[in-house]
């Protein structure tokens, strides 16, 4: 299993760059950062954990994580770029399109969308997306984004997205960027999975994640889907000999390790502690 890092963004503690420099020097395989738009001051939507109360205050104090990718693939080489998670569904899929392919062809085809529908839909409405309709949006701009990333003449006509036949270069280095959706791995998820995108990141609380990856491989295959889906850990808690026994036999290609958000020097003493633990 491959080893990646996920740091939640802030304006304040270690920068991205700083961070994946470090982290490909140490042997890391990927760079993950968070999106958060805004967060409304009025909100009836609930944190995942079930609480009215945000765990912290970095929800509101996030980077842009395109921006933040980009300044990291310009002092590394080799460190994948990617997102736990990203809302492509509060940008606007044409020119998160071009973004997406400008990153992915100036970083040497590094790019991973780590998405999810989005819990805050109070977020979500200020974007003008539906809350009851969150999926089959994102759905539309993935197939949007796909046919600029992918078509000579690009097209789309759906609900939420539309436009006639176009022009748009870069074309990603990869051919289409791979999307991984991080969401509870429930039955409905696993079927859009199966039928959207091309595999699973695991949430913080998550349970059962061999019967889960199982259930994805199923509808992957009902779906006529070559190869296996891509499955990746959020690792919130220190594994178990059991756990990894269980991740690595249910095929996990990647296990992600937090780092705090705090100063350079703490954040790197950090690393080094994770970096020997994993044997890098």
């Amino acid at each position: 299993m491959r080893n990646g890092i996920v740091l939640f963004t802030s304006d304040r503690g270690i920068a991205p760059a700083t961070l994946a420099k470090a982290a490909e020097e140490r042997g890391f395989d990927t760079l993950y950062v968070p999106e958060h738009t805004h967060i409304p001051v009025r909100r009836d939507a609930l944190h995942p954990t079930g609480g009215k109360d945000l765990p912290d205050d970095r929800y509101m104090r996030t980077l842009d994580p395109w921006v933040s990718l980009a300044t990291a693939a310009a002092v590394t080489e080799r460190i994948g770029l990617a997102t736990a998670v990203s809302l492509p569904v509060e940008s606007d899929p044409i020119t998160l399109a071009k973004t997406l392919a400008t990153l992915d062809h100036l970083s040497g085809g590094r790019v991973t969308v780590g998405a999810g529908f989005g819990w805050n839909t109070d977020e979500l409405a200020d974007h003008h997306v539906p809350a009851a309709k969150r999926r089959t949006v994102l759905k539309e701009y993935l197939e949007a984004m796909r046919a600029l990333w992918t078509q000579e003449e690009a097209s789309y006509d759906g609900e939420f997205v539309s436009f006639g036949p176009s022009w748009a270069y870069p074309k990603p280095p990869q051919g289409r960027i791979p999307v991984i959706i991080g969401a509870g791995g429930g039955p409905k998820t696993m079927k859009w999975i199966a039928g959207h995108a091309d595999g699973w990141m695991t949430t913080p609380i998550e349970t059962g994640v061999a019967a889960k990856a199982g259930l994805l491989r199923k509808e992957w295959d009902e779906a006529g889907r070559e190869g296996d889906p891509d499955v990746r850990i959020l690792v919130a808690k220190k594994p178990t000999p059991e756990d990894l026994a269980e991740w690595s036999g249910a095929g996990v290609s990647e296990l992600i390790w937090g780092v705090p958000d705090a100063d350079d020097t703490t954040v790197l003493t950090y690393l080094d502690k994770t970096a020997a633990r994993l044997g890098l």
